[in-house]
């Protein structure tokens, strides 16, 4: 293997035309050069120079080896400037994976933050739903997932392999038309809600909907099905039925002739950062996992 220090070492040689020139050149004795020539030699498996009384000239795997060190070494000065730039925080990128509310609320506030703290940093922003963004993460196609589960949901488990940063526990609340006769209540019983006709979100939520609802001995008529959240405030707002979406996704809408009324009890999801233990440790990641912590705790 041949190592950047010899490589200089024999660039110097080469320059001076002797090894007390060499070492003066680089700050060091000239018995260090002889032994640091010495030990290319052995590396390469080939003589680099021939020395004749005080003359010393290169032989042509010598010359061969100084035409290259120059690109060699300057490919090296510049992976050590960019990997110093990505470290400091004066570069790097990170893939950011959200599902569409948080794309909406906890990003923009997350990425404006970063971006003022870290110019440099460039972060790239797809949408997917979990359990979809944890397998990308997994499989290496983003650095950091948006995800979220619900409070007593199965399969806990399925995280533990990754760095988990928690950012905000989001409620579900009762989106109803501004006319409903409970749209002046405080809070709502689901129940209060069963013989409605539902509009339901994305495949994920239905299914925490169904079972919400089974707990309170119904099962929803669903008459609408969406997975865009503006839709669903929009078909509540015009009448045709009532839905249940986290907090998080109502701020993103600002729904018009729709109110929302608190759900009891309390239905939960906690909304998390997911990375792997490995990329947790890169500047730009653990910078990004900071600001997104921030901005949950808005």
């Amino acid at each position: 293997m041949i190592e950047a220090r010899h490589l200089r070492v024999l660039r110097a040689v080469a320059a001076t035309g002797s090894f007390s020139a060499a070492g003066r050149e680089l700050g060091c004795t000239q018995p260090a050069v002889s032994q640091q020539m010495k030990a290319l030699e052995a590396s390469v498996g080939t003589p680099l120079l021939i020395r004749t009384g005080r003359e010393m000239r290169l032989t042509q795997a010598g010359e061969a080896l100084v035409r290259h060190a120059a690109g060699i070494l300057a490919g090296l000065t510049a992976a050590e400037e960019e990997v110093a730039a990505i470290a400091g925080l004066r570069a790097g990128r990170v893939r950011l994976v959200s599902f569409p509310s948080g794309s909406s609320t906890l990003v923009p506030t997350a990425l404006a933050a970063l971006r003022d703290a870290h110019p440099g940093t460039r972060v790239f922003l797809e949408e997917a739903e979990p359990p979809a963004s944890v397998g990308m993460l997994r499989e290496g196609d983003c650095d950091v997932a948006l995800a979220f589960r619900y409070e007593g949901a199965a399969g806990a488990e399925e995280w533990e392999d990754l760095v988990v940063r928690p950012l905000l526990t989001d409620r579900l609340v009762a989106l109803v038309p501004e006319r409903h006769r409970l749209a002046g209540a405080e809070s709502v019983a689901i129940g209060e809600l069963a013989r409605e006709p539902w509009i339901a979100g994305c495949p994920r939520c239905r299914g925490q909907l169904v079972e919400v609802c089974a707990a309170a001995g119904f099962t929803p008529r669903i008459d609408f099905a969406t997975d865009d959240y503006p839709a669903v405030a929009g078909l509540v707002g015009a009448g045709l039925g009532v839905a249940v979406l986290p907090q998080l996704a109502v701020e993103s809408v600002r729904p018009r002739g729709v109110r929302t009324v608190t759900l009891e009890p309390a239905v939960r999801r906690e909304i998390v950062a997911l990375t792997l233990p490995d990329l947790a440790q890169v500047p730009a990641v653990a910078a990004t996992l900071d600001q997104l912590a921030r901005a949950g705790h808005r």
